[in-house]
């Protein structure tokens, strides 16, 4: 992807040292004073009053509390604890968490993404898919074993799925809608998760067609978000078609419409107002990022 700044969730500087999680003497022996654990509210990141995450150590957590292993940063080991509960919801339901994204540096969000994909995927699996045993932590906390009082022994892994998230042009025109639960105005990039048996380009064309009633064509790769809400990995996609005319899938979508290229740049231009023809996605969402990529590359 061009110049358009750094991906949000992307880039964290913890090395996760897989050399370490999967050796217990030497996980155990960085449990000392100097480790650092992330100070969490349930999911949310607690924040200093300079806008950073805040870090403990293993005495502000309950010796019952499961630790997941995030990694090395400063020659420190860095943990985070399971959450007594998980949460599934869409990040645009959440105000605390927009807020927080908006605070932190882009090294915190992505140490903050990824502890709490991690940590949220613990909570929601204590138990196992297959037998429905009790799992235990693993390997630093990436990966769960059934193995409590005669568990059948399945080994249970984080997981991040995969969604398309694609811009659709036709013309010098882009395709974008909204979902009903979308706040006023707003409008982005259509979205789905890839399904089993299918390619990315596949995706996107059945997507696409699904959601719009459009056949799309040329399918690109641009570029790829993690997105911890839960664990998704957003990968973002460009494509081209030669219809016009859309048949909105009114489960899916409220409203779908084509959009010029100067209504996209007024709207990207107007983001957190009234005056722009429409709501362009925040920063944080890899879909501005998208489609800031379409109005550099239209007006190369």
């Amino acid at each position: 992807m061009p110049a358009t700044g750094p991906i949000a969730f992307a880039g964290s500087p913890i090395d996760r040292a897989d050399h370490i999680r999967v050796d217990d003497d030497a996980l155990a022996g960085l449990m000392d004073w100097r480790a650092k654990v992330l100070a969490l509210d349930g999911l949310l990141p607690q924040i200093d009053d300079m806008g950073g995450l805040v870090w403990g150590n293993l005495a502000d957590v309950p010796q019952e509390a499961e630790l997941v292993f995030l990694g090395m940063m400063d020659d420190k080991a860095h943990f985070a604890a399971v959450p007594d509960g998980g949460d599934t919801g869409p990040a645009f339901a959440m105000p605390r968490a927009w807020q927080a994204i908006q605070q932190l540096s882009p090294q915190d969000l992505a140490i903050y993404g990824g502890a709490r994909s991690l940590v949220d995927w613990h909570a929601r699996h204590q138990f196992c898919a297959k037998c429905g045993g009790k799992t235990k932590l693993a390997k630093g906390g990436w990966q769960r074993n059934c193995s409590f009082d005669g568990g059948c022994g399945a080994q249970h892994f984080p997981r991040t799925d995969p969604v398309t998230i694609m811009l659709v042009e036709n013309n010098g025109k882009l395709l974008l809608g909204r979902q009903p639960r979308f706040p006023a105005r707003a409008f982005s990039a259509l979205a789905g998760f890839v399904e089993p048996g299918e390619t990315i380009e596949e995706a996107v064309a059945r997507e696409v067609h699904e959601e719009a009633g459009l056949r799309v064509h040329d399918v690109e790769y641009i570029a790829t978000q993690p997105w911890p809400f839960p664990s998704q990995l957003m990968i973002g996609c460009y494509s081209k078609t030669d219809e016009t005319e859309i048949t909105l899938d009114v489960e899916e979508l409220e409203e779908a419409r084509w959009f010029t290229r100067e209504e996209v740049q007024h709207a990207m231009d107007t983001i957190g107002s009234e005056e722009g023809p429409f709501n362009a996605p925040p920063p944080a969402a890899i879909a501005h990022s998208l489609l800031k990529w379409w109005l550099e590359k239209e007006g190369a």
